[in-house]
């Protein structure tokens, strides 16, 4: 089965050649994590079968590689095989017609390293191919990305792969991407796109990053980034698979494969990179990615994969106000409050006065009344009685809450926990029926549940969760018991110590939202900043492009500068009102943007000003009326926030500016409202007569082209002097 190399660079004749000895597009996607991250949920089922807004994550990356004209797929299986091969069967993914999903299982492998060592033993793999995780969620279409690959092939046949990333920056207080990923730095020629250098760093790092100075010398230029998001989506020449096989300390994809390539100076082998812009593509990694996955397919950022779109055979809702998805047939109390960003599935039954927000429920739970639900993830066969409250928690199958139990923020419980009545489950723990394995695995090692020394697992039991209980308690061995008094009275589960970074680190791979006590702390002890240099110690700039002769900043840069900063800033903006995060909170993190850019106050007050009015805009409305109401009621909640950097009349006067400048260019809607707006603003006591009058004074001498705001204004500015006046002669 093994395809027969042409040879390259062979002209005339070439596209013809290709459409005969033409092999359908092919894929590998590897359904096994080689990782301990989602412990202890993947002691029970692999990673890729865990329920992403109620579908499997395999789904979204078979889907997708479906749409994406993908022919050919090949799933390796490793942890948990059987399981996945089942579904994969069960689910009808064996049976699409012109896609073709093909297992290959392996009861020894422990690396990604090793998985593609054994598949190409198999012979299966005929050109290049698409190399994904079955954990990867994405929209992007496949078309240009192949296209550069092959042509790039074609010049120069040591490319032998193709990275997908997007703009992505990190947080500048954790060093961490929205997706819970350290930072990452990564060297790329402007001009051929090919990477040069690639280092992930962890917080805790805080030293230097060093640069061979022979890169400078080799290339023209260079640009380092730090806001970049590798996709984990490879497009591969079939000479990967047998680099693995000639280098056994080839084991995880990135740390060894791709920086073994960089700095191998004998083999000559590339590789490059392929940035998209509009299209969604990001890997599950941890619990924060987890998080940040599922809010970005609720709010539609992943469409068509959404969750009122069947794209497998989980059960289909539908999209209400608010970004709201329920199923058909659901049981909801009347006087139960469903937030906005909530999914529920179908079968489930909510009680009086429950609220719920910012949530994904699976099918067939039962919720009680006057329960608290906030930033969960809570699966299917669920029971949850009167009383309980959670707050960003992941809860697994079949697992019940008795009365009035409480989930700190970070919580998960595995499948089938009991926690006992009024119990606290104190924030980041994992609960888990299994008992946490003496000695602790590393991030390459294999998760098997079936063979893991030190695990013991409480007795099969049913899925009602009325007989969970009763079939709990019946003959408990002595470490059973133990679980069962570790979670409250009735309760039963092991409550997993905290590895070695303590509940300090927790935070970091959490579905709940940093703590703002723990963003004060890293801030004050983050004295040390960045510093890039070259392997004699030359200091370098810490972004941008570096080229031999010449290294400067440029307006244009400086401009680029203040756009990222604006985008950043609505993002956070947009993020806190999404998940109804503490203005302390966005101020915190607008701080840390605000030093990250090297930026005023000024910038700060315009840039929020600007996401508030974009937030009013976006939201649906029928007329002038409507949007005013919309801008009230932003303005109104959030005053506070914005108030915080109009530390003079400056602020105000720059706040002023970023209105007129939306109201002539980028949401021309407003211009008719511009008077109203300037006049709410002032009443809010966000603006001082003084900015708006002084506003006006600098608007005189302008063109007339430019006083149209300020003639629409007219009445508004001449009521507030004849009040000044007014005031300063009652004075006197």
């Amino acid at each position: 089965m093994v395809a027969k190399k042409g040879s390259r660079g062979v002209v005339g004749g070439e596209d013809g050649e290709e459409e005969l000895t033409r092999v359908p597009i092919q894929a590998i996607v590897l359904a096994d994590s080689f990782a301990t991250l989602f412990r202890p949920i993947t002691l029970e089922r692999p990673k890729v079968l865990l329920p992403l807004v109620n579908a499997p994550m395999i789904d979204y990356t078979l889907t997708w590689l479906e749409s994406a004209g993908v022919e050919e797929v090949f799933v390796f299986c490793c942890a948990h095989s059987k399981q996945v091969i089942n579904y994969l069967e069960n689910s009808g993914w064996f049976r699409q017609p012109n896609f073709s999903v093909t297992t290959i299982e392996s009861q020894n492998a422990t690396s990604a390293g090793d998985a593609l060592r054994l598949i190409y033993e198999r012979h299966v793999i005929r050109g290049d191919f698409i190399l994904v995780s079955g954990d990867t969620v994405s929209n992007m279409s496949l078309t240009q990305v192949l296209k550069e690959h092959k042509e790039r092939r074609k010049k120069d046949s040591d490319a032998v792969m193709t990275m997908v990333i997007k703009q992505s920056k990190t947080s500048p207080i954790t060093h961490q991407s929205r997706l819970g990923t350290d930072e990452l730095f990564m060297a790329i020629d402007p001009e051929t796109k090919e990477l040069l250098y690639y280092e992930d760093k962890a917080d805790t790092s805080k030293g230097t990053i060093a640069l061979d100075k022979t890169l400078l010398i080799d290339n023209s230029s260079i640009c380092l980034h730090n806001d970049k998001q590798d996709c984990y989506i490879d497009i591969c020449s079939p000479e990967v698979l047998s680099l693995f096989t000639d280098n056994f300390d080839y084991q995880h994809l990135r740390r060894h494969f791709v920086k073994g390539l960089l700095v191998d100076d004998i083999m000559g082998y590339k590789i490059f990179t392929h940035e998209i812009h509009s299209s969604y593509a990001a890997r599950l990694d941890n619990y924060r990615s987890y998080d940040t996955i599922s809010k970005d397919i609720t709010q539609r950022w992943t469409y068509p994969l959404v969750p009122d779109i069947r794209f497998s055979g989980k059960c289909l809702t539908k999209l209400e106000r608010q970004g709201t998805y329920l199923a058909s047939d659901i049981g909801l109390s009347r006087s139960a409050k469903i937030g906005p960003f909530t999914v529920i599935g179908g079968g489930t039954t909510i009680g009086n006065y429950t609220e719920v927000s910012n949530s994904v429920i699976g099918e067939g739970c039962t919720i009680g009344s006057n329960v608290s639900i906030d930033g969960c993830y809570i699966w299917n066969n669920v029971k949850i009685e009167d009383g309980c409250k959670l707050t960003h928690a992941i809860v697994c199958d079949g697992v019940m809450m008795n009365y009035g139990a409480v989930l700190e923020p970070g919580v998960v419980l595995s499948f089938k926990v009991i926690i006992g009545q009024n119990f606290v489950v104190p924030a980041y723990s994992k609960v888990s029926l299994l008992q946490q394995p003496i000695k602790q695995d590393s991030d390459e090692e294999l998760e098997y549940a079936d063979n893991s020394s030190g695990n013991i697992e409480i007795a099969s039991i049913s899925n009602a969760p009325e007989r969970l209980e009763e079939e709990l308690m019946t003959g408990l061995s002595d470490s059973q018991i133990q679980a069962a008094s570790e979670v409250g009275n009735g309760g039963v589960g092991f409550i997993w110590s905290v590895g070695e970074g303590g509940h300090g680190e927790e935070w970091r791979h959490s579905v709940a939202p940093i703590p703002a006590d723990r963003l004060v702390e890293i801030m004050k002890t983050a004295t040390d900043e960045l510093e890039i240099s070259n392997e004699d110690g030359t200091a370098l700039p810490p972004s941008g492009e570096l080229e031999p002769d010449s290294l400067y900043d440029s307006d244009e840069d400086v401009k680029d500068d203040s756009t990222h900063f604006e985008r950043e800033v609505e993002a956070t903006f947009l993020r806190a009102v999404d998940e109804n995060v503490k203005e302390d909170h966005v101020i915190l993190e607008v701080n840390s943007l605000r030093l990250s850019y090297n930026l005023a106050s000024a910038d700060c007050a315009g840039a929020l000003f600007y996401a508030m009015m974009k937030l009013a805009v976006d939201t649906p409305h029928g007329s002038s009326g409507d949007l005013f109401k919309n801008v009230t009621s932003v303005i109104t909640k959030w005053k506070k926030l914005l108030k915080y950097y109009l530390h003079s009349i400056d602020e105000e006067i720059e706040v002023i500016l970023k209105f007129e400048e939306m109201c002539l260019e980028s949401a021309r809607e407003y211009s008719m409202l511009f008077m109203q707006v300037l006049n709410l603003l002032y009443n809010l006591d966000i603006l001082q007569e003084e900015a708006i009058l002084d506003w006006a004074s600098e608007k005189e001498g302008a063109d007339e082209s430019d006083k149209l705001l300020l003639k629409q204004a007219e009445s508004f500015i001449q009521w507030l002097k004849t009040a000044s006046e007014e005031e300063a002669s009652e004075e006197d």
